[in-house]
């Protein structure tokens, strides 16, 4: 969760696309068309593992947008694929 925060901060959409699960996957995230962003913080909140291959991670992640004060308040979920851990999808709280 913190790697995949991290690559919004810096724009790597590459690297996050790398780390989303094949079956929910988007062709692309078109992060630099999504305004001015400026990322401000990330808090985990819970996570849980739901068995050996499933996870999930509770967080706020902090950030403006065009100057706006934003927060994005989630439970992700996760899932264990051949030794790596993938982003599959979310639930915003």
């Amino acid at each position: 969760m913190r790697s995949r925060y991290t690559a919004y901060t810096l724009q790597r959409e590459a690297y996050l696309l790398e780390t989303w699960h094949p079956s929910t996957r988007p062709i692309a995230l078109n992060l630099r068309d999504e305004g001015k962003t400026k990322w401000i913080g990330l808090e985990i909140k819970r996570h849980e593992a739901q068995g050996d291959t499933h996870a999930t991670v509770e967080f706020v992640a902090r950030y403006k947008l065009n100057g706006r004060a934003c927060r994005l308040h989630e439970v992700s979920r996760f899932v264990l694929d051949h030794g790596r851990w993938f982003y599959v999808d979310g639930d915003i709280l």
